[in-house]
């Protein structure tokens, strides 16, 4: 989630108050019968239903008591939250980007919950998304849903899905030779999200732990094959603009700018529903397949939730937790398309070749390095101009070096 990050510096200086507040073991002030739980929740996907759901229920196994959803936008979320869950006005659960995650339960700003791990659902849970809400042995911020990225395909255009990655690249130059105006595949110029398959498929990594330290890895020979299959397909696959993002990939699909894009599996809706004069077909979903075949280890987008250390209610937080984690409202995320935080439920995705497809990808997503710093590389945007110079043309093996020289100066900073 690369979103900007705020001065999460004062998270640090602030854990001592925190702890002390929250005693990170749910000793803060105690819950009333009529008190008001503020839940925020990022953007629109939380469907409707699953929100009145959670509103509904608590109040009901509550009663006296009430529960209020606040939208946050996903710009500017970490400052927000940095000011907020370290004040006297926190909201009492909260949900970030999973590559957020390290920066919150590293400093003290989340209650700790490792009581709670087996209740919630324990071994059932994501297990990356549990791996990026622990910290130094504790549990603090559950998995909220996933989303794993797939490639959505014009069936007009591609009959089936590339047997391997190289397949692929050569398929979308292929497609992209032969229907001029159309990008083979979308791929603009600071979309590093769809970058990393490329990295990790040819061996490569981000960084790595070294001890007590982050070695960044993008100049290594495996890292540096992969990001030259990238420079190929947007120098010669794609129409996408070179320093452009990928916020919207669906339109220029629903446009018929381009054959393929690759997105999180919730974009499925977007691109099937297009409000143009002579819209495409829906989509043909496939998983980005890897360099053996089967499906390549895509980046695992998502949300993890969890509890402010400074919550003045926080047992009546753990229970909204609970239903939040329930198989009641994740099966409400399955069915509107999005990956419940619950493994056990895959299959409330559906059965359909687009459900397969989700859960084939989602079956091999990888996270970005758990570092508490990494919010600060994504922040940096660092990766952006780092890919925009390659989408340019740029020498990669000697751009590579010095992004790494930055990724590193930040994780070990």
């Amino acid at each position: 989630m690369n979103k900007k990050l705020g001065a999460l510096g004062l998270l640090g200086a602030a854990a001592v108050v925190l702890a002390g507040c929250a005693g990170g073991s749910g000793t803060a002030p105690s819950d009333s019968a009529d008190a008001e739980i503020r839940v925020w929740l990022v953007g629109a996907d939380t469907p409707q239903v699953a929100r009145d759901y959670l509103t509904e229920t608590f109040e009901e196994e509550n009663p006296g008591s009430t529960l209020v959803i606040e939208e946050q936008t996903w710009e500017g979320l970490v400052d927000r939250l940095t000011t907020s869950v370290s004040s006297s006005d926190s909201p009492d659960l909260v949900e970030f980007g999973n590559t957020q995650a390290p920066a919150f339960t590293s400093v003290g700003a989340l209650l700790d919950i490792s009581d709670e791990f087996d209740a919630l659902g324990g071994d059932d849970l994501l297990p990356g998304f549990v791996e990026a809400g622990s910290f130094d042995g504790k549990f603090y911020a559950p998995p909220l849903y996933s989303g794993a990225r797939v490639v959505f395909a014009d069936p007009a255009f591609v009959a089936a899905a590339p047997a391997n990655l190289e397949d692929f690249v050569a398929q979308a130059k292929d497609l992209a030779a032969t229907n001029p105006g159309k990008s083979g595949f979308a791929f603009a110029g600071q979309d590093w999200y769809n970058a990393l398959p490329f990295i990790w498929e040819n061996g490569g990594e981000i960084a790595v732990a070294d001890g007590d330290t982050w070695d960044a890895q993008l100049s290594s020979d495996e890292s540096v094959a992969g990001l030259l299959q990238v420079q190929d397909l947007m120098t010669t696959a794609s129409l996408a603009p070179k320093d452009g993002d990928n916020a919207e990939p669906w339109t220029p699909y629903c446009e018929g700018q381009s054959i393929q894009f690759s997105a999180p599996n919730w974009a499925l809706g977007l691109a099937s529903e297009c409000e143009t004069a002579t819209p495409p077909a829906a989509p043909m979903v496939y998983a980005l397949p890897g360099m053996d075949g089967g499906a390549a280890q895509v980046f695992a987008g998502g949300s993890n939730i969890g509890i402010s250390a400074k919550s003045a209610h926080p047992d009546l937080a753990k229970k909204a937790l609970a239903i939040i984690l329930s198989e009641e409202f994740q099966t409400i995320y399955g069915e509107n398309g999005l990956i419940p935080a619950r493994k056990s439920l895959a299959s409330t995705l559906g059965d359909t070749p687009q459900a397969q497809a989700f859960t084939e990808a989602a079956g091999n997503a990888k996270l970005t390095p758990a570092s508490p710093n990494w919010a600060e590389v994504e922040a940096s945007r660092v990766l952006e101009d780092f890919f925009v110079k390659i989408a340019q043309g740029g020498d990669v093996p000697a751009l590579a070096a010095d992004v790494d020289t930055k990724i590193e100066d930040i994780l070990n900073g």
